[in-house]
C-alpha cells in the first residue's frame, strides 16, 4: 500500500474527515447496500427526547450483528456513519483477500514479516505455533511501509463459526478511499488503548480528569451540552488522553441526579469514547457515541443486547463518576490542517513517537468498490475488554502499577 499519495482534502464541514460530503458519500454507496445486506436505513433519533441525530442500518444476514447504528451532529452525518459501518462488517464477515497457507517459520525463512497478533488469541486458546501451518494475509506496517503477514483470523468478523482468535470490530473502518479508513480505524485503536489506561488508573484520578466541556470553547459541542441539558440528561465528560498525546475523551450520560441516586439500571447510564486530532472533535464523538448508545436500549433493537442487561444494577463505580466536580480547565483544541493523508501521519507519528514499532493496516475489500474497508492492527496498544486469553498488555500493566 502507497501511502505517498496526492493530497485528500476534506469535504464538507470542518467537523468532517471525509473526502465526500455525507450526502456524495451515499450516493456512492447506495448502489451497493443490497448488494453486501443492508436492507433497511432509518432514524431512530425520534425515539429519544434528546434530539441527537441516530441512525440504523439492517443487514438480516450477517455474519456478526445485524444492527449497525451510527450517529452525527446532522441526519446526514449520521446515515451515512451508520452506512458505512453496516458495509465494513459485512466485508469482514466475508473479506476480499489472498492468503498463504504456511507456517510463520516459512514465512520468515523466505523473508517476509510475520505478526501472530498473539494479543488477539480467545480464551481458551492457545498461540498458533511457529511450525504450524495457518492462512496468511498481507497487510502494510504504517511505521515501515513494508508487507507483513497476518493470520486471517485475526481480521474477520464471521460469529457464524468458531475461531482461534477474539472476534471484534476493533480497528475495523471504512471510508471513500483506503487512506480514509485507515485513519478511522487507527484512531479507534488509538481511543481504545486510553480508555483501557483511564479504566486502570485509581478513581481519584480518574476523576481529576474531568472537564467542563464549555472549556473546549466549540459551538457545536456547546450546542449537543444544551440539548442533553434540555432533556434532563447529567452529561460527565473525561479528558483520558493518554502519553500518545492524542486527544481522547469519555462521556457518561445519566439521568438528572446520578450522583446521589439509588436503585439506578446498568442501562440508564450510557457512554462513548472519542479520539480525534481536534479536541472538540474528539469530545463531540464521545457525546454522540453516548447518545447512540442510549439508542440502543431504547429501540431494543441491536442483536447483542440480551434481556439481561436491562436487569442488571448500575455498578457503583459508574454512579460516582457522577461525584467528579468539572473542572473549566483549558483543553488544547488546535487542530492540524490538511487533508486526510495529513492527519495520518501525525497520528503514526504521534503513535511511533510512543515507541511503538509496528501499525498493521489490511486491506478486506475489493479496489473496485467505491468504498475502502481496512483492519487496522495495533499490537502494542491495549484492547477493550473482551474473551481473549490476554486481557492487558504492557502499557495497561505499567499504568496499573503506577496508580
Amino acid at each position: 500500500m502507497d501511502l505517498d499519495i496526492e493530497k485528500w482534502p476534506i469535504a464538507g464541514n470542518s467537523y468532517s474527515d471525509r473526502v465526500c460530503t455525507p450526502e456524495e458519500t451515499f450516493a456512492r454507496v447506495r448502489p451497493y447496500l443490497g448488494v453486501f445486506g443492508v436492507t433497511r436505513v432509518a432514524r431512530h433519533t425520534g425515539l429519544d427526547r434528546v434530539g441527537i441525530p441516530i441512525w440504523c442500518a439492517y443487514t438480516p444476514n450477517s455474519r456478526s450483528i445485524v444492527v449497525a447504528q451510527g450517529k452525527g451532529l446532522t441526519d446526514a452525518d449520521a446515515r451515512i456513519s451508520a452506512v458505512m459501518e453496516a458495509l465494513e462488517r459485512a466485508v469482514a464477515g466475508e473479506p476480499a483477500v489472498e492468503t498463504v497457507m504456511a507456517t510463520a517459520d516459512e514465512l520468515s525463512a523466505s523473508g517476509r514479516a510475520v505478526d501472530p497478533l498473539n494479543a488477539l488469541i480467545s480464551a481458551g486458546q492457545g498461540d498458533i505455533p511457529r511450525d504450524e501451518a495457518a492462512e496468511w494475509v498481507r497487510g502494510t506496517d504504517l511505521v515501515s511501509g513494508g508487507d507483513v503477514f497476518v493470520p486471517l483470523g485475526a481480521t474477520l468478523l464471521d460469529r457464524t463459526r468458531p475461531s482461534r482468535f477474539w472476534m471484534s470490530s476493533d480497528g475495523l473502518a471504512s471510508g471513500n478511499i483506503r487512506e480514509e479508513a485507515i485513519l478511522h480505524g487507527l484512531l479507534e485503536r488509538v481511543e481504545r488503548d486510553a480508555h483501557v489506561l483511564w479504566q486502570v488508573s485509581g478513581p481519584d484520578i480518574r476523576h481529576r480528569q474531568c472537564i467542563a466541556p464549555e472549556a473546549l470553547g466549540d459551538p457545536a459541542l456547546d450546542a449537543l451540552v444544551g440539548r442533553l441539558r434540555d432533556a434532563e440528561l447529567d452529561l460527565r465528560l473525561f479528558d483520558i488522553t493518554s502519553d500518545i498525546a492524542i486527544p481522547c475523551f469519555l462521556a457518561f450520560l445519566g439521568p438528572r441526579g446520578t450522583a446521589t441516586a439509588a436503585g439506578l439500571r446498568y442501562v440508564e447510564v450510557t457512554s462513548g469514547c472519542g479520539a480525534h486530532l481536534s479536541a472538540s472533535r474528539a469530545a463531540i464523538r464521545a457525546v454522540t457515541e453516548a447518545a447512540q448508545s442510549r439508542l440502543t436500549y431504547i429501540s431494543g433493537a441491536r442483536d447483542d443486547v440480551y434481556s439481561e442487561a436491562f436487569e442488571r444494577p448500575l455498578p457503583e463505580s459508574t454512579r460516582r463518576a457522577f461525584l467528579a466536580v468539572p473542572q473549566a480547565k483549558a483543553v488544547q483544541t488546535s487542530s492540524i490542517g490538511g487533508g486526510v493523508d495529513t492527519l495520518l501521519r501525525h497520528v503514526i507519528d504521534r503513535v511511533k513517537g510512543m515507541g511503538v514499532e509496528r501499525l498493521i493496516a489490511v486491506p478486506l475489500s475489493c479496489d473496485d468498490l467505491p468504498f475502502s474497508v481496512v483492519k487496522v492492527f495495533a499490537p502494542a496498544l491495549e484492547h477493550p475488554e473482551g474473551k481473549r486469553a490476554r486481557r492487558f498488555g504492557p502499557r495497561a500493566l505499567s499504568k496499573a502499577i503506577a496508580s
